[in-house]
């Protein structure tokens, strides 16, 4: 009898055990998934497409100071890198009869005589070579230095011939500097040869800027390629697209669990925004950017904060 009764209870156990068993499937089945998603709306604004193209500074107006007569160098007064204005002293030459007169002044001061020349800077600019210096033999006509004009210094923009439509004279463009400094910048002119190996055009872009910047530094100018105001702008994440980007679409939030498939037709795209010219959403619609993929085009979602 007790063997019985103590059948009876384990059998009991058993099944109660099973029934906590298979209840637990029925809850976890019964329970709502969700993604947890970020958001970010849409903005009415200006949206501009931008390409980076390289450019080197080149003085285009260069100054060679040549000696005026034959003789000596006794005195020097420029270097390499100094800026110099116009009619500044830069090198006294002393003549080579005077030279060899100086030896008989000192017991026959009929004989003395300087015979020195004070050569000058004939304009203002930056010294970029000296080739000449103290005690060193100048002939009539050997360079003395080179003096570049400050305000002849522009920027030689390299153009990929395909991309010179967007590169007309009175072009605005910004340069970035390498030490991540902005100007803006015109572009001017272009020559008129193509770089055989690169088939790019040069550009003269001329800088609007009071630094005294040195030759050959090599600079990144962005070019608009194109501009729109008043366009329905959102954050790139947002948008997604198939494997053959033909096909594009958002997550739009219906209200705060829940997120919808919505096509899309888009125009301008940048790094970091784009612009979506149809359908059209209102200023409180909210898209998903984060969270988003492989979602199906009815999902809940849960709205995190980062």
């Amino acid at each position: 009898m007790r063997t019985t009764r103590t059948l009876t209870c384990i059998v009991i156990l058993f099944a109660l055990i099973g029934c906590n068993s298979a209840g637990k499937p029925k809850e976890e089945a019964g329970s709502k998934v969700t993604t947890p998603v970020t958001v970010s709306s849409v903005t009415i604004g200006s949206i501009s497409k931008v390409i980076n193209l390289t450019a080197t500074s080149v003085y285009l107006k260069k100054n060679t100071v040549r000696s005026a007569s034959v003789g000596y160098i006794t005195k020097t007064f420029s270097s390499i890198g100094a800026f110099v204005k116009a009619g500044s002293p830069l090198f006294t030459v002393k003549t080579k009869e005077a030279e060899a007169l100086g030896n008989f002044a000192k017991s026959n001061p009929e004989f003395s005589f300087s015979g020195e020349t004070t050569i000058k800077a004939p304009t203002s600019g930056v010294i970029t070579e000296v080739n000449k210096q103290a005690n060193d033999y100048v002939a009539d006509g050997d360079q003395l230095c080179i003096i570049a004009e400050q305000k002849s210094l522009v920027f030689l923009l390299n153009v990929p011939f395909e991309q010179n439509k967007f590169t007309k004279a009175g072009t605005t463009c910004n340069i970035l500097l390498p030490d991540s400094s902005r100007i803006q910048g015109t572009v001017t002119s272009r020559l008129s040869a193509i770089d055989p190996v690169s088939q790019t055009q040069s550009f003269v872009v001329i800088p609007r800027t009071g630094l005294l910047l040195p030759e050959n530094l090599l600079a990144s100018v962005e070019l608009s390629v194109n501009s729109k105001d008043h366009a329905q702008i959102t954050d790139k994440k947002c948008v997604l697209t198939d494997e053959t980007m033909e096909n594009f679409w958002v997550m739009k939030l219906i209200n705060d669990s829940t997120a919808v498939k919505v096509l899309l037709k888009t125009g301008i795209v940048t790094d970091s925004q784009i612009e979506i010219l149809m359908p059209l959403f209102d200023k409180n619609d909210r898209l998903i950017n984060s969270g988003h993929y492989g979602l199906a085009d009815t999902a809940r979602v849960n709205i995190i904060h980062p």
